[in-house]
């Protein structure tokens, strides 16, 4: 079997396959020998390793039966961009190392900005444009440290030398960065980078955990009372655990008091949705924003990494990131008519991305983007049907949004489950291997809720037919359903919620029979 009848044939079986995989750690170096081989080995001896070894050690995110995080798309397409990418391989840190990999990108970033109904000012015609990144993640660094450098040089505007230098620290000291409690961990994280506070803002489940104006605006008032001075916020178009979308026109409205504070919007899933007429009123208010960033690679059938970061002035990348050595030096940078991505990003070398995404938008059409997005709205809605009509076993915990229904497990003859206001959020998810603390409540139903959902879940990963993960959501333990990747069908969803169906109640019945009291006790029942 050659290699292309080898990954056909692996896609062919992926529903067929345990989709995590249940290898112990340290499972690969006891199969492979200490070194590499003296002399070289035949293709055909290679390609045995990897499915006797290294597809063992694979949890399948193509499969069907992946729920769990977000998709990660793979399509034929964006794997033959990926082949060409590395035929015709190069660093591409600036035009002149490969035009046609500079060119195509910006092409295609701003096809991709037109469509997703992005402000011309995210065009590249103008002061703004696009950028591929390799995650969500790496976007907000880049734009973080952009917006650092710009807060930095308007605070010392007029001065020179020790004096700018000495004010520049006095500054920093200050600084803080912003996110809701429900944003992605990369802003924290970032800002560690960056080197300056982090601050999170609560969300209320009264509003669906999305960001509002008023709350932002009390952090922001507390920031000030404290003497620290906000500089960036990261807002949300589809929280990680919840799929919430922040209300941007209340945001709008409070930074323009703020003129300095960088706002970026992380869309990184559920932007994909952005293609489709009925989801782009959301952007109504961005040209008031910096920045913004969504990743192809998570629904829009482009394989990892394709991180679409667009930027409303690009100067404040290039003023911040651009260092340019004798030996990067050449006549068409300095004549200034060309873009060096190399100054737009935190690496200097960069990979031929742009093949891949130009590949899916011919294969596919702007037609074929809306209907896969579409479809898996439409499956995401009929799972959500599915759940309110088993009442009696799950409870909605959020609102269904971007085909993600997040659920509990009802104990029987719980009454009536209430959020605890106080508790604790995860914004992040769970893999479902790890042992998970239960959240800590008072309400007797909802500790006995959340102890129950757990197992659930935890069974049912274990097990290994689906992959699921959980969060937790204002001290409520729930389990997130997805499914959005290229081979999602209603069958694969349809058995999903016979499982849960199972087992929450294979465990409610164990539960009742052993008359079981379910405390706060992380070992107890």
């Amino acid at each position: 079997m050659n290699s292309d009848e080898f990954l056909i044939d692996y896609y062919d079986t992926l529903q067929d396959r345990r989709v995590v995989s249940n290898v112990a750690p340290g499972y690969l170096r006891k199969l492979l020998p200490s070194g590499p081989p003296q002399e070289g080995e035949k293709w055909d001896d290679i390609q045995k390793d990897i499915e006797s070894k290294i597809i063992p050690g694979l949890t399948h995110w193509q499969s069907p039966n992946f729920m769990a995080f977000f998709p990660a798309s793979a399509t034929y397409p964006s794997m033959l961009g990926e082949l060409y990418s590395a035929a015709f391989t190069a660093p591409a840190f600036n035009w002149l190392c490969s035009p046609a990999v500079t060119e195509l990108e910006t092409i295609v970033l701003d096809w991709m900005a037109r469509l997703m109904n992005l402000p011309a000012c995210f065009l590249s015609e103008g002061e703004g444009g696009g950028v591929i990144q390799g995650s969500a993640s790496e976007a907000v660094v880049t734009v973080m440290v952009a917006a650092r450098e710009r807060y930095l040089n308007n605070a010392c505007e007029g001065l020179e030398g020790e004096e700018r230098e000495k004010r520049k620290a006095e500054v920093r000291g200050r600084m803080v960065a912003l996110g809701s409690e429900q944003s992605h961990s990369s802003t924290a994280k970032a800002a560690i980078i960056a080197g300056v506070r982090y601050k999170s803002i609560p969300c209320r489940m009264e509003d669906n955990l999305a960001l509002t104006g008023a709350a932002l605006q009390s952090m922001l008032d507390e920031c000030k009372q404290q003497g620290l001075e906000p500089f960036y916020l990261t807002s949300m178009l589809g929280t990680t655990a919840t799929c919430a979308t922040d209300r941007f026109g209340e945001i709008k409205n409070v930074a323009k008091d703020w003129p300095n504070m960088w706002v970026h919007v992380d869309a990184a899933y559920a932007g994909g949705a952005l293609v489709c007429e009925e989801y782009q009123h959301l952007t109504d208010h961005f040209e008031a924003f910096d920045s913004f960033d969504m990743n192809m690679h998570k629904w829009l059938l482009t394989n990892f990494d394709a991180s679409c970061l667009y930027i409303k002035r690009r100067r404040n990348l290039t003023d911040a990131l651009s260092i340019t050595p004798s030996y990067l030096r050449n006549e068409f940078s300095e004549s200034g008519l060309v873009t060096d991505y190399r100054d737009w990003q935190i690496p200097l070398g960069r990979r031929f991305r742009s093949l891949k995404i130009w590949f899916v938008l011919r294969t596919y059409g702007i037609s074929g983007l809306k209907a896969h997005i579409r479809n898996h709205i439409r499956l995401g809605e009929l799972f959500h049907s599915w759940v309110l009509d088993r009442s009696d076993l799950f409870r909605v915990a959020a609102p269904p949004a971007f085909a993600l229904t997040v659920l509990t497990v009802l104990p029987r003859a719980c009454g009536k489950l209430e959020a605890d206001k106080r508790g604790i959020s995860r914004p992040g998810v769970s893999d479902g291997l790890a042992k998970d603390v239960v959240p800590e409540a008072k309400d007797p139903a909802l500790v006995t809720a959340n102890k129950i959902t757990k197992e659930v879940y935890e069974l049912i990963n274990s097990r290994g037919a689906i992959f699921l993960t959980s969060s937790v959501i204002n001290g409520v333990y729930a389990i997130r359903i997805v499914s959005a990747n290229p081979r999602a069908e209603e069958q694969y969803l349809r058995k999903a919620f016979e499982i849960l169906v199972n087992t929450a109640e294979e465990i409610l019945n164990r539960v009742e029979e052993n008359n079981e009291v379910m405390t706060n006790d992380v070992n107890g029942h």
